[in-house]
């Protein structure tokens, strides 16, 4: 391993980052929204399946490939497969897809970052101010847009500058613990709601006629999502850590925190909507329209809002940083700039790509590809075709490129894991894994 790069100082660290790079959008925001147009406790139970069945051993193959070559994830594919160099292109396409991710993440998280500021200052919730209208101000101001992508990038600069234990282990060890706190007071005040009950039966109670083709294909997309995998982010993080760590147990404690921050996110959101008669299928819009209005309606709203708010930040912020750290550890692997440079030169490029998406609620808006807006084809490109791939290429690579007895060591290494645990990932990664994600991958293709 290089000696530019950094290790996480304990297993703690390590299990609080890899949740972190997955507890972002995609638990907070995304699932939310996509449950709620997908009828609720059907796809919550659909989406936990795939998560231990697909997500689980996707996150271990990328586990295994990391800390077995001790190297970010280009030079990992190279290492492995050195006479198949294309194999590399596995890497290099993560480290893609993480910038071109970054470009719309980043736009979120900027609209986040005016939110959370507006909700502490109290501006959210205003008897003069609709939710619709401020959304929509937000989004649709090219210089407020601009204002939230400067926050934003600056804040993943900062943190990533200051390297693997001081900057993102530490950021982590106070946001983590920080985000679950607030997630239960939220909880416990939604569930005390008068007509919190309807939503927590929506949320939790499986009606499986609502289930269709897309909510299946959308299932398994948000369990890709929610835990970070197929674009080798946790392939860079896990090559930090050290071999007496087990990572069944880190895998297994990831999985665990991510599927319960989207419980806690369904049992935050979907009582306060039913309460107060809103619409669960409200879109990507839930957070910044729908919960505000339901927010302004109870004691102490804004004081709940800003909290929420907060949270949302936390949480985004903690994802960023996994896509920001697999390419500035690509580029410094054989580079003699130091760390602090490269991640303020990536945060100057990812600023300058994002200003498309940014805009294009405002003045670009009439620029459309594929009868998308430069935002929503990013976020189709990367979510619906890069990071499907990706697991695919993962997946095939590990199962049938990789030496067997390779990836038996590493991962039952540091583990009280035997043969049969072994036994069971081989053979889901054989078969299972790779059918499902294709027969998924191509029907998607098929609806468009």
């Amino acid at each position: 391993m290089s000696g530019k790069k950094g290790q996480w100082s304990s297993k703690l660290g390590f299990i609080l980052a890899s949740a972190g790079a997955a507890i972002g959008l995609g638990a907070i925001w995304k699932l939310p929204y996509v449950t709620g147009q997908s009828g609720g406790g059907a796809f919550f139970l659909i989406f936990v399946l795939f998560t231990l069945l697909i997500g689980l051993p996707m996150l271990l193959s990328e586990y295994v490939l990391g800390r077995g070559t001790q190297s970010e994830a280009v030079t990992a594919y190279k290492k492995i497969a050195p006479t198949k160099p294309g194999w590399a292109w596995i890497g290099r396409m993560g480290v893609l897809g993480c910038f071109l991710l970054l470009t719309f993440y980043s736009v979120v998280g900027g609209w986040i970052f005016i939110y959370s500021g507006l909700g502490v200052a109290g501006a959210v919730i205003d008897p003069a101010v609709d939710p619709t209208e401020l959304f929509g101000k937000i989004i649709g101001t090219p210089w407020i847009t601009l204002v939230g992508l400067v926050l934003f990038t600056l804040a993943n600069v900062l943190v990533i500058s200051l390297g693997v234990q001081n900057g993102i282990e530490k950021a982590n060890k106070w946001m983590m613990p920080l985000l679950f706190i607030m997630f239960i007071v939220l909880v416990v005040r939604a569930v005390t709601l008068d007509g919190a009950m309807e939503g927590v039966k929506f949320f939790l109670w499986p009606d499986f006629s609502n289930i269709t083709g897309k909510a299946l294909l959308e299932a398994l997309g948000q369990s890709f999502f929610g835990l970070a995998v197929g674009f080798s982010c946790l392939v860079t993080y896990s090559s930090y850590l050290k071999k007496d760590v087990s990572l069944p147990n880190s895998a297994g404690s990831v999985v665990l925190l991510t599927v319960l921050v989207s419980f806690l996110a369904g049992l935050a959101i979907f009582p306060v909507v039913f309460a107060f008669d809103l619409e669960p299928a409200a879109g990507p819009g839930l957070l910044f329209m729908v919960l505000p209005t339901a927010f302004s309606q109870m004691p102490f709203g804004e004081v709940f809002l800003a909290m929420f708010l907060l949270l949302f930040l936390f949480a985004t912020l903690t994802s960023s940083f996994s896509l920001y750290e697999i390419i500035v550890a690509a580029f410094m692997e054989h580079s003699q700039k130091s760390r602090p440079m490269w991640t303020l030169l990536l945060g100057i490029v990812v600023f300058i790509a994002a200003i498309p998406a940014a805009l294009s609620s405002s003045v670009l808006s009439d620029i459309m590809i594929f009868e998308k807006s430069i935002f929503d084809a990013t976020d189709f490109l990367v979510s619906n075709i890069m990071l499907p791939l990706g697991n695919l290429f993962i997946a095939i690579f590990i199962a049938y490129v990789v030496d067997k007895d390779f990836v038996k060591r590493e991962l039952l290494t540091g583990s009280q894991m035997g043969q049969g645990y072994y036994s069971t990932y081989r053979m889901l990664m054989l078969v299972v894994v790779p059918i499902i994600i294709l027969v998924v991958f191509v029907n998607m293709l098929l609806q468009y």
